[in-house]
């Protein structure tokens, strides 16, 4: 295989060019408070809104949070105090790559066979160059928008967003006002169906704590291992699930997404579910994941020295939480898994945030389905995601914010997770038309 060139088919050629350049930045966020360094991709940004901003067609700002971790909020003003103001919420971070599992340079941005290969391709820094280059756009028209049209390329989100969306609402709200926002986590196939994510899970970590009694390795007569506790407590978890919950998000997923009948009925039934699980295949993960509360065990610890027998240990649960569960609940939960065990096990409050969701019926929304109708003659479905996204942020202040993007026919829900975070991550050329093409006409609607 050898690397292509681009032809710019689709009005596209300019974001497909900008994806390879943030691909190439490697701006890898692992966690840690120095990682990420954002600050190289927002100069990437900087240097392709140059002649727009040197116009004034564009205000920017640059705002870190720390040092390195940048994030660029660039307006193109409107001119109607009253129309909306449209924010495009992507972030520049991505996660850590395997390179052993890859087999191209996962920061090469190389163009094979029609897709851009690269970390982050999917996840999300095709849309960002996407909502980059609509922005430029509007910005170079002969005349203004109605609305403001504000591009929100933020740090951190890959970890949380501490140094990201949280601190620029909390520390520099004027620069981030937005009255609703498109975001990732849409555009994959269900069906026939598009899938624009309304909804997304919440969190409630948990750090569950077992105690024994230590005591020297080499006598353990008379100690107590915490490591067994931490057995028993494991395989407790693992043997109960906890119950289905179907919100109303369900009904239409299984709508989009599930042609015969029979199984259908089974699926919409919270007592027959879970043995329909199996018969969906690839998508039977997503399906478990929005039907209920999930418990995963992540993180477990227990002992510093071979030769001590460890008097405590710990286990550190990633809980996602379904709309309107309370921390309460999620204690009330974990102790009804435990058992008899219970009483014997510490439960600790980690880091955790509520589930978020959108009206579907808002003016937004229906934009959002008149573009996907009139570009891939697709109707829409509106979904929950299992995971987090920069967009809970602004749903928690009260703007609306959806999961955008339309891929091709081909990426089903299967194909795009498999990209998210996985190995040999690419986008193929048509979903960054389609995408392209989809949020023009939302933002001539919203804002032209």
């Amino acid at each position: 295989m050898t690397e292509e060139r681009i032809d710019g088919s689709g009005g596209a050629g300019e974001a497909i060019e900008l994806l390879r350049e943030l691909i190439r930045e490697g701006c890898v966020n692992d966690g840690t408070p120095s990682s990420g360094q954002e600050i190289r991709n927002v100069r990437v940004l900087q240097r392709f809104l140059a002649d727009a901003i040197a116009l004034g067609r564009i205000e920017t700002q640059v705002l870190e949070s720390a040092p390195g971790r940048a994030s660029l909020v660039a307006r193109v003003r409107g001119t109607d105090p009253d129309a909306p103001a449209l924010g495009l919420l992507g972030h520049l971070d991505v996660v850590p790559v395997d390179p052993d599992g890859w087999t191209r340079n996962p920061f090469g941005g190389e163009l094979i066979d029609g897709e851009v290969w690269g970390r982050g391709a999917v996840d999300m820094l095709y849309l960002t160059a996407a909502f980059a280059c609509v922005l430029r756009e509007v910005a170079l028209a002969p005349r203004p928008p109605r609305g403001d049209l504000v591009l929100l390329a933020v740090a951190d989100e890959e970890a949380g967003s501490d140094l990201g969306m949280h601190w620029l609402v909390r520390e520099h709200p004027e620069a981030v006002r937005v009255t609703e926002a498109l975001s990732e986590s849409g555009g994959m196939r269900m069906g026939r169906h598009v899938a624009i994510e309304v909804a997304e899970k919440g969190s409630a970590g948990r750090r569950l704590v077992v105690r024994g009694k230590p005591g020297h390795a080499s006598i353990p007569f008379g100690a107590t291992s915490a490591a067994y506790r931490m057995g028993e407590v494991l395989q407790r978890l693992e043997a109960v699930m906890p119950a289905a919950q179907l919100g109303e998000l369900w009904n239409a997923f299984v709508d989009a997404r599930i042609d015969d009948s029979e199984l259908a009925e089974r699926l919409r039934d919270p007592v027959r579910l879970d043995a329909a699980l199996p018969q969906l295949g690839g998508i039977a993960g997503y399906a478990h994941a929005v039907s209920r509360i999930t418990i995963s065990p992540t993180v477990v610890r227990a002992g510093a020295a071979h030769n001590v027998i460890p008097g405590s240990a710990s286990i550190d649960l990633d809980i996602r939480t379904l709309p309107g569960t309370s921390d309460e609940e999620v204690d009330e939960l974990i102790a009804a898994v435990l058992g008899p065990l219970a009483d014997e096990v510490e439960i600790r409050r980690l880091r955790g945030w509520a589930a978020t969701g959108s009206r579907s019926d808002t003016p937004l929304f229906a934009a959002i389905k008149r573009a996907i109708a009139e570009v891939a003659d697709a109707p829409t479905v509106p979904i929950m995601a299992a995971g987090g996204s920069d967009a809970r942020v602004l749903r928690e202040l009260g703007i609306p914010a959806y999961g955008f993007g339309l891929l091709a026919p081909g990426w089903s829900y299967e194909r795009y997770r498999e990209g998210v975070h996985g190995n040999d991550e690419r986008i193929d050329l048509t979903s960054i038309e389609l995408s392209m093409a989809a949020l023009r006409s939302i933002v001539s609607e919203r804002i032209g």
